[in-house]
């Protein structure tokens, strides 16, 4: 049997059945918001939600839709309207390849919050994926991966990052040196000697 794409199964799920994830990093303004409301108010739902299902919990984890999701929750009209279901598209992926099919979802429509997005590259990098995964399914070139890891402020999202030798250790230094103050004054004697040689050139 051939693929046949999520969309093409959408149930109809009671929202308390529904919970959102933890790693959503997508913000939707207020007016947005409000925008979202009008149109769910006039057109009805015209998309389903994303839903991870959890046999064993019996609930439907939120892959992509959280606005979608609130607007019910927080407008009792529109609530009342559908009965307290929602259309939902479900798809049965680990919790790594989940992550990375909401910001897939997310990246080309919302503005994402930078302290969630650095969260979601540490805990795939704790799941055991590597930059070059993180590159792949979610977009990012190597430049913005580690700026979000340098917001973690955690070492041990370093360890696939090659650093350049522009500095020096400390205990290097006292490899050549009897003393930090020595090494200063070795070098401010040959800054000296250099300003000399500028001079009479």
């Amino acid at each position: 049997m051939g693929f046949k794409s999520p969309v093409y199964g959408v149930i109809a799920v009671p929202i308390d059945k529904i919970e959102p994830n933890t790693y959503n990093p997508n913000a939707v303004a207020p007016p947005e918001l409000r925008l979202l409301y009008d149109s769910i108010k006039e057109d009805g739902y015209t998309m389903p939600v994303v839903c991870y299902f959890d046999r064993e919990r019996d609930k439907y984890i939120l892959v992509d839709g959280f606005h979608r999701y609130r607007i019910m929750l927080d407008y009792p009209d529109i609530y009342q309207r559908e009965n307290g279901m929602l259309p939902v598209s479900i798809i049965d992926k680990p919790l790594d390849h989940r992550m990375a099919s909401t910001i897939r979802h997310n990246r080309a429509r919302g503005s994402h919050d930078v302290d969630l997005m650095s969260n979601i590259v540490k805990e795939l990098h704790e799941l055991g994926r590597s930059d070059a995964w993180i590159s792949r399914h979610l977009g990012m070139d190597k430049d913005e991966i580690l700026r979000l890891k340098q917001i973690t402020g955690l070492a041990a999202l370093f360890r696939d990052v090659e650093f350049g030798t522009a500095w020096q250790p400390v205990e290097e230094i006292g490899e050549q040196y009897e003393s930090v103050e020595e090494e200063v004054a070795v070098t401010e004697e040959e800054g000296m000697e250099n300003d000399q040689k500028d001079s009479k050139e």
